[in-house]
């Protein structure tokens, strides 16, 4: 079925009202630009936004779901080699340099830090699928114990949040993944039954 241009000019002021707000996000902080701010950047009133989103809460959740969009096409458009725990840390890796390379973004995508804010089913389905990517690659590497993911996933994430706060745009931190992507697939791969 083919959509109106009506429809499609709708999507993209949509489009170019999440990027600015992604903007003003990275200037300011995600919790603090003002949808007053947002509508100033944009052309228009603060009044005329809510002919696109009902609240700032619902921008925040087309903000969520565009990062996850982001974070969807980078995880599978990275090249990741045949054998599969190193197409694992592949994958990893290209999921480590996405959530370090904007802090606002990594900060709505995976913090908690606005209050009352909540993805909806939809926008949170897209992380799904994100996570899912990985898991495929760790179970292909032979991690398949729900526990043994969840060490990983902990393991990747806390890399990431020590390289955001003790090395912004170096690699102190990250520069481990791999090694440490190895002694958990190493101590997952011990534990399995054979």
């Amino acid at each position: 079925m083919a959509v109106s241009k009506v429809a499609q000019r709708r999507e993209a002021k949509i489009a170019s009202i999440v990027e600015a707000a992604w903007g003003l996000a990275r200037d300011r902080g995600i919790q603090v630009f003002s949808l007053r701010d947002l509508a100033r950047e944009v052309g228009m009133r603060q009044p005329s936004l809510y002919a696109y989103f009902e609240s700032k809460n619902d921008l925040y959740d087309a903000m969520f779901a565009d990062g996850n969009r982001q974070l969807l096409r980078v995880l599978e458009s990275v090249e990741v080699a045949a054998e599969p725990r190193q197409a694992l840390k592949d994958c990893l890796g290209a999921f480590a340099r996405f959530a370090t390379e904007d802090a606002a973004r990594n900060s709505l995508l995976f913090h908690r830090v606005i209050p009352g804010f909540a993805p909806s089913e939809a926008s949170y389905a897209l992380a799904v699928e994100a996570l899912d990517h990985v898991v495929s690659h760790m179970h292909a590497a032979g991690v398949t114990d729900s526990g043994d993911i969840d060490c990983l996933v902990a393991m990747t994430g806390g890399l990431i949040e020590a390289q955001l706060s003790n090395d912004p745009g170096g690699d102190r931190w990250l520069r481990h993944l791999d090694r440490m992507t190895d002694v958990l697939v190493d101590n997952a791969l011990l534990r399995s039954p054979r």
